[in-house]
């Protein structure tokens, strides 16, 4: 039997919608991908089980990937009357992004936030759908590192220093990323600021201990595990989005989608109507010399189209045959990665004698090294917690224990749910973040088709690269080629 079938799922939904209204909360982990995805396709004839006939309908597109990106295309080229396929590696959609269930409650295992305020494609979505927003519960106490160990302070306090220390990493972004929409616009000013890591930035700012420990565990746990091997323009480029201060860049952590991420890709979805193939990962995509596109799945079946979007994490893209090979850009991009590719996201279900707490560590101890609090549950509370280690053992209790406990914090831990995006073979990595010299050496080039091959990931968009937003924004873009060119 042709392992490419089709399962469906409701929307997980959330208890409380809320109007947006202004809080500061450490923004942490938040680009893990791109978007909170279904935990399987949408229900009411959207897809069709292979019944073992040979496909003979000619699309208009064919589309590889159903995350964000590739159902944003989908639902674009649908909506201009395009015959449109889209084929999904995984029994579900969403890619990096993902709705699940734990301990009683809707929690997303890949990218949860998004800000309508500052990330116009999101927002155009959910005003398009009328789709709410659900507002985090701010933390009750904050431990952060300081040179004699983790402390405790309010949140005010925690906060408040982060911030104003982010602010001189980032000074000079208003100028050098004056568009943030057009990375590339002060190109005289960013190829210098392209260069440096994370690393480099912090060491040209000859921080106090305290103020360097405020900040390296997250310029590291962002980068992937070392602030070596983070580009200085990417945290700036966020930092820019967000409106060049520290409240901006708290609210890229304040808000969900009401009924997760699920709802909205749902809807997009439902209005695309695409033919949806499921457990259907794509091995080779050769043009013919008839200039129509051919993508062969493992199990051997066929299609073919007038063009294609390619629209699955920038990692694996090398796992895919190409005839022609991908251009340049596109080949560097994939053998050199941009998603990280330790990326660790964990719920913890546990009993807290500290409430609802948020904690950091610095670069190079807890082998945790964010830990945030979300809903509380039936045992006490649960909490988010990010990790770039490869040698912690995410389900393993007493790993996770020591690791919270590193930061100053305790938990009485009843069970974890935890997914390693790096040991993943559809995503190849966690969330997105470019490698000193990747803006200026890739852009724009990694963005644009060769021929009537697209490309569409979060990882690769002009704005938010590694955000829903971002994903969105680069679906748009794809479709945009394509509708203009079969």
């Amino acid at each position: 039997m042709n392992s490419e079938k089709i399962r469906t799922a409701a929307d997980a939904t959330e208890p409380q919608v809320r109007r947006p209204s202004r809080r500061s909360i450490l923004r942490a982990g938040a680009a893990i991908t791109a978007a909170s995805a279904l935990s399987a396709a949408v229900s009411g004839g959207l897809a069709h089980a292979e019944d073992g006939t040979e496909e003979t309908v000619t699309y208009d597109a064919i589309i590889v990937g159903a995350g964000y990106a590739g159902v944003t295309a989908a639902r674009d080229l649908a909506r201009q009357g395009l015959r449109v396929m889209l084929l999904e590696a995984r029994s579900r959609i969403g890619g990096r992004t993902w709705t699940d269930t734990f301990a009683g409650h809707a929690v997303e295992m890949g990218g949860t936030w998004v800000d309508p305020a500052s990330q116009p494609h999101v927002g155009a979505e959910l005003n398009r759908y009328g789709i709410g927003l659900v507002e985090d519960a701010a933390p009750e106490r904050t431990f952060l590192p300081t040179p004699t160990g983790p402390q405790e302070f309010t949140p005010a306090q925690g906060f408040g220093q982060l911030g104003l220390t982010y602010e001189r990493i980032f000074e000079g972004s208003t100028q050098y990323f004056e568009r943030p929409f057009e990375p590339l616009y002060r190109s005289d000013l960013i190829t210098a600021k392209d260069k440096l890591s994370l690393r480099d930035r912090l060491n040209q700012m000859a921080l106090t201990p305290e103020e360097e420990l405020l900040v390296n565990g997250q310029t590291a746990v962002y980068s992937g595990g070392s602030s070596s091997t983070g580009a200085l323009t990417m945290l700036a480029h966020w930092w820019a989005l967000s409106g060049h201060n520290n409240t901006g860049w708290n609210n890229t952590m304040r808000y969900r989608i009401a009924g997760g991420t699920a709802a909205l890709i749902n809807a997009m979805l439902k209005e695309a109507q695409p033919t949806l193939r499921l457990n259907a990962p794509v091995s080779q995509i050769t043009q013919g010399s008839s200039g129509y596109y051919y993508v062969t799945t493992r199990t051997g079946r066929s299609y073919h189209a007038r063009g294609v979007i390619l629209a699955v994490p920038v990692n694996v893209w090398k796992n895919i045959k190409f005839s022609p090979a991908l251009p340049a850009a596109q080949t560097t991009a994939t053998t050199q990665g941009i998603a990280v590719k330790t990326g660790t996201k964990l719920w913890i279900n546990a009993r807290s004698p500290q409430g609802r707490f948020y904690a950091q560590g610095k670069e190079g101890g807890s082998p945790i090294t964010m830990v945030i609090p979300d809903k509380p549950t039936a045992e006490g509370n649960l909490f988010i917690a990010f990790s770039t280690d490869p040698t912690l053992d995410p389900n393993n209790v007493t790993q996770v224990r020591s690791a919270i406990q590193q930061l100053g914090a305790n938990l009485d831990i009843v069970s974890i749910k935890a997914h390693r995006w790096g040991s993943d073979e559809f995503a190849g990595g966690g969330w997105a973040f470019r490698k000193p010299g990747q803006l200026t050496s890739l852009y724009p080039a990694v963005t644009q088709p060769s021929g009537r091959l697209a490309f569409a990931s979060g990882d690769i968009a002009n704005g938010w690269s590694g955000y829903i937003d971002g994903a969105i924004e680069s679906g748009k873009r794809a479709a945009q080629h394509i509708a203009a060119n079969v």
